[in-house]
């Protein structure tokens, strides 16, 4: 008995692993039934507030030809993980509550879902024939020190009704599910530009819900299988002009139209009765995008041409006015015999003038000392003389510490140098030098 208990709880924890939800499982009150549940429909309806999802499961029973109406006669029980969303008028149902209680799992709501019996060849508008008492459901958890509470389990018991084994009808319990449409990853850009993504998950046979796999494990001698007869998930997804589905799983879903409802496409896949209690899965990626997020492959592309353009001018003429206004102004902190000192033009020191000596300095020796950027002034009443003009401009940046090595420019002292050289027959005659000094606060001032 310990070892089945050890046994027992490592499959619970296998159970716990994260697997697909929203599953069905049809028990029957008897073991061993002797029938089988088929056709089987099983619908969800999406729209764009997305929200508690809408769900109808159609089925009829499928009788052997050996067997009675009368043998089989007996509830159903509709095993749902996950919860479900009802208008609380009405009580749980005592006897399941009760069940599901001693069975050591703790009731956390309860009620009935609407029950239909469809009469496929009856007049329009009285196809639909309501089952007074509906069917009854009780959702519960599992509790457990180590692990927690559980995800939700649904139990329904389905009456019987002795149309659910005439062809002429089918049976459909309506309700509503939560948790059913799980929102997708994605970042901000995906966001706004493409919408917000989800992701809807129907499956067949998934057991594994650690609050759902004990009451299998329990009743798997009453599982009542699928027949010959048609067998489908389905997914209607209204106002399909906004819709985006990014992916659908198995490879063998499809999506076409919706025959009987406008603006509405349906994605299903047909169940294979051949894979028993193995898991049949219909995952659909989905996202409800707006008007302008139906125009982002247009409003994209011309949006990166205008700010390749536009954009590009306004950029450059700010970065001309950001460059005029801050040029100079900041900097590295340095000692002032480390101080920059930028000169234009030419600018002759003490010590190049000192060696240009009247009555003995030629003009070729002033070019090759001072250089030959100069300014030539000759007059036609004396062609034997002629004056050579050198201008250079000194700039001093004042310099300010602001904190550590940075360090912003205050002002700048400026100097305006002129040299006039005066030569007669190739001999310096005289020098003269002239210095202007001036402190500017604008740096468009002190390039000038």
């Amino acid at each position: 008995m310990r070892r089945f208990r050890l046994a027992l709880t490592g499959v619970l924890l296998l159970a716990a692993v994260p697997a697909v939800t929203h599953a069905q499982v049809f028990l029957a009150s008897k073991p061993h039934p002797g029938f089988e549940i088929g056709p089987l429909f099983v619908r969800a309806t999406v729209t764009p507030e997305l929200g508690a999802v809408p769900i109808d499961v159609t089925w009829s029973v499928s009788v052997p030809a050996n067997r009675t109406v009368g043998d089989l006669e007996q509830d159903v029980t509709l095993l749902w993980p996950g919860g479900l969303v009802h208008d609380g008028k009405a009580p749980r149902d005592p006897a399941l509550a009760k069940y599901i209680s001693d069975h050591g799992f703790k009731v956390v709501d309860g009620g009935r879902v609407d029950m239909f019996a469809i009469d496929q060849f009856g007049p329009p508008g009285h196809r639909r024939q309501p089952i007074a008492s509906g069917a009854a459901f009780v959702t519960f958890v599992r509790e457990s020190e180590t692990l927690g509470p559980s995800a939700p389990g649904t139990l329904i018991r389905i009456p019987w009704d002795h149309r659910v084994v005439n062809r002429a009808f089918l049976m459909r319990i309506s309700m509503k599910v939560k948790d059913i449409i799980k929102p997708k990853s994605g970042t901000w850009l995906e966001h706004t530009l493409w919408g917000n993504r989800y992701r809807l998950t129907l499956s067949f046979g998934e057991v594994r819900q650690r609050a759902i796999f004990p009451l299998y494990l329990e009743n798997r001698d009453r599982v009542i299988r699928l027949s010959e007869d048609p067998a489908q998930m389905m997914v209607d997804f209204a106002e399909n002009e906004r819709l985006k589905i990014d992916e659908m799983a198995p490879g063998s879903a499809r999506r076409v139209p919706s025959e009987t409802r406008k603006k509405t496409d349906t994605v299903s896949v047909f169940l294979d009765r051949s894979e028993g209690l193995t898991p049949q899965t219909l995952a659909v990626q989905f996202g409800y995008f707006s008007g302008l997020q139906s125009w982002a492959p247009v409003l994209i592309p011309l949006a990166i041409f205008a700010a390749g353009n536009v954009g590009g001018v306004l950029l450059r003429t700010l970065a001309e006015r950001l460059s005029k206004r801050w040029a100079g102004r900041v900097g590295f902190w340095r000692r002032r015999e480390e101080e920059v000192t930028r000169e234009t033009v030419v600018v002759l020191d003490r010590e190049t003038l000192a060696r240009i000596i009247p009555g003995t300095t030629t003009y070729q020796q002033v070019l090759d000392l001072c250089g030959r950027t100069v300014e030539e002034r000759q007059t036609l009443n004396e062609p034997e003389r002629r004056t050579l003009i050198y201008r250079g401009k000194r700039i001093v940046p004042g310099r300010r510490r602001v904190a550590g090595l940075l360090a912003t420019v205050t002002h700048w002292d400026v100097e305006d140098h002129e040299t006039e050289i005066i030569v007669e027959r190739d001999i310096v005659r005289d020098v003269q030098a002239h210095v202007r000094r001036a402190r500017l606060l604008e740096p468009a001032a002190a390039v000038s």
